[in-house]
């Protein structure tokens, strides 16, 4: 991996990643984007780690992809390039973060732009300076469509009139109007974001070990089934779920009055 690009820091059992382009404004380089899914590889097999926190160096968060360095292929079209580079390493990033058995809590600390939205929305909680903004330039400026799973993040978040109109028209998304509408889970001030984003993963580094994958798939699942159907999936959870020791030991500290302490993953 490339310390550079990425710079890694653990605080107890809440791992931080944190972008390192900043004169650049944290581009998704291919160096970067392999530099993620390596850390993530480690951290996925460390299981001392119960969160993770992902933010930006500088100024901003991320502005997407690395244009600067695009050309077209000696052999091919930069299209087909592209499609073949997201295929083999863009989308698989997005696909492990929302794979890792913890919480992910991204810290967006600026300008949020392009194939970051994507990156910054996979995380499972999202926090925002209140100078941060979020930019969809896709179709109005390069004539592309958004990616990196920017769509399906942005129209569970926002609904579809709102993503469909960001897509088009262009405009800013500033992080109190982003809280405002559900984009994010709240925006703070500047200079309060990288304390509160820390205090915020430590909360979710307490959870039961299975809490963040189970989350994230009773929450798809909500999102294409009928009511009957997801009444059904919760109660075949619940079935398994209550057998499990962090149900007992969460009665145990409801019935003790005290906080519960779960065993790690």
């Amino acid at each position: 991996m490339s310390d550079d690009v990425l710079l890694r820091e653990r605080h107890g059992a809440v791992a931080l990643l944190r972008l390192n382009l900043p004169a650049r404004l944290n581009p998704l380089t291919l160096a970067l984007q392999q530099a993620l899914r390596d850390a993530l590889a480690e951290l996925r097999e460390d299981r001392t780690v119960r969160a993770l926190l992902l933010t930006g160096s500088g100024k901003a968060f991320c502005v997407g992809a690395d244009l600067a360095s695009m050309s077209p292929p000696e052999h091919g079209s930069l299209g087909q390039q592209t499609a073949d580079t997201m295929h083999a390493l863009s989308n698989r990033l997005i696909e492990d973060l929302r794979s890792l058995p913890f919480p992910v809590l991204s810290a967006v600390n600026g300008a949020c732009a392009g194939a970051g939205v994507g990156l910054a929305l996979a995380a499972d909680v999202v926090l925002a300076a209140r100078s941060a903004y979020f930019y969809l330039p896709f179709m109005p400026r390069l004539g592309i469509v958004p990616d990196l799973g920017t769509t399906w993040f942005l129209e569970r978040s926002v609904g579809r009139a709102r993503a469909v109109a960001l897509s088009l028209l262009g405009e800013r998304l500033g992080a109190e109007q982003a809280a405002q509408w559900g984009l994010v889970w709240r925006c703070v001030d500047d200079a309060d974001l990288p304390a509160q984003a820390l205090a915020l993963a430590q909360r979710l580094a307490v959870l039961p070990a299975h809490a963040a994958p189970e989350v994230r798939a009773v929450f798809e699942q909500a999102g294409r089934q009928t009511l009957p159907e997801q009444l059904r999936s919760e109660a075949e959870r619940q079935r398994e779920l209550i057998d499990r020791p962090a149900f007992a030991e969460g009665v145990r500290a409801f019935l003790g009055k005290r906080e519960p302490v779960f065993a790690p993953r």
